[in-house]
């Protein structure tokens, strides 16, 4: 079932800005996801992430068909950064925000709002990655709450009481080609970075690999790295992860029994803990921008090298993470950020695998999680599989392919 529906159609942020003019959801998928939702259970709906802004459009879409009242997370900047207005609206929809490092208020509100037959939403991925092909390792917090809700609507209501995890898979897909307007997208990237302008006919994929070239030179060189412009992207990624690592763990005084060097990840997870502890403002501006190169480093992850072919929505993503990440200095770009522009007109596929009902997994939330994740991607392959076989993607060749 494909239809602008009636709710869509008064969403004006949706279908304009966010250039979602079709809206696929099934209604059996909608029934699916609707059993599980209202009173007498506690349902935690767990949505992919792969953007940022229609995201929040198309979670609101789903909930007012299924759960209208329920509450919502999101960053701490989002419902708390951008002014008292902005908070008193946000606050107003329900939205939760998450604090690093002061996770269990909302935590308890959540478990609270869903015994009361409401439900919460929250993306288990957890920062936007922009890769909407691949569901990125997932937060712990959802398993957590389902299960701890278990435990609470069990005591007040006894054995039989319900709990659950409710998947939803969003995926978003142009409704023609849009090579022009990619092109254009990387011009204006390109400009943004000062590069030199690529030779005509330069296909968009070769293009996006350029970019991502260009930052990782630069970057090579901010390190101390004597850059390989000759040599394949990949390795060269792995060695600036690793070099950025080793620099922002002596910042953060590793001890000097730890002599193993620390993955990248877990890197960057220690500063942003030593971040959030009493410290000098000169001490924190030496690491605070190390650490955000190392999380830039961290964000094309294996998703872009996975496949042959890089999908004109596959490219769009590229750009989009690019401009969100490096492009942040000009008002307009600043504006962009926060709401993001396709390059055009798209279909949101929308469809619910089978709710996991906690239970099955008490005292394994790990577990949990993993099947969640599973039941997400699996969900994910399946729709591209379908769109696939029906001949609609246009795709480009993909250079990061390895």
């Amino acid at each position: 079932m494909m239809c602008a529906t009636a709710p869509l159609n008064r969403a004006i942020t949706l279908r304009r800005v966010a250039a979602v003019r079709e809206f696929d959801f099934p209604k059996a998928d909608e029934e699916r996801l609707r059993a599980v939702c209202g009173p007498g259970r506690a349902t935690f709906i767990a949505p992919n992430h792969p953007e940022f802004f229609t995201d929040w459009m198309i979670d609101k879409e789903v909930l007012s068909r299924v759960a209208p009242m329920a509450a919502a997370w999101a960053t701490n900047g989002v419902v708390n950064g951008m002014g008292g207005l902005a908070q008193r609206f946000w606050l107003a929809n329900n939205l939760i925000a998450q604090i690093p490092g002061q996770a269990e208020a909302a935590k308890a509100h959540s478990i609270e709002w869903a015994l009361k037959g409401q439900g919460v939403l929250l993306h288990p991925e957890g920062a936007v990655g922009w890769h909407g092909d691949w569901i990125a390792p997932l937060l712990p917090g959802t398993a957590e709450m389902a299960l701890a809700a278990l435990a609470g609507g069990r005591q007040r209501h006894g054995s039989q009481f319900a709990s659950w995890v409710a998947p939803v898979v969003w995926k978003l897909v142009f409704l023609r080609d849009m090579d022009a307007e990619l092109k254009q997208a990387c011009a204006y990237v390109e400009g943004g970075l000062k590069m030199q302008a690529p030779a005509g006919g330069t296909p968009v994929g070769l293009r996006i690999y350029a970019i991502y070239e260009t930052l990782l030179a630069r970057d090579e060189k901010a390190l101390g790295i004597i850059p390989d412009r000759a040599g394949h992207l990949v390795p060269r990624l792995d060695a600036a992860r690793n070099a950025c690592a080793g620099l922002l763990l002596k910042l953060v005084g590793r001890t000097a029994q730890d002599t193993e060097p620390a993955e990248p990840a877990e890197a960057a997870r220690a500063a942003r803990r030593w971040l959030r502890e009493p410290t000098s403002a000169a001490e924190a501006g030496r690491v605070r921008p190390l650490l955000e190169r190392l999380q830039r480093l961290l964000r094309l992850g294996a998703f872009a090298w996975a496949s042959p072919a890089m999908t004109q929505e596959n490219a769009a993503e590229h750009l989009q993470r690019i401009r969100s990440d490096v492009l942040t200095r000009v008002a307009r770009d600043r504006r962009h950020n926060l709401v993001p522009r396709p390059v055009g007109p798209r279909r949101a596929i929308v469809r619910v695998p089978e709710p996991l009902e906690a239970g099955r997994f008490e005292g394994a939330p790990d577990l949990l999680t993993e099947e969640l994740r599973r039941r997400l991607q699996r969900e994910l392959d399946q729709i591209n599989a379908e769109l696939s076989d029906r001949g609609t993607v246009r795709a480009y060749e993909n250079p990061f392919f390895t």
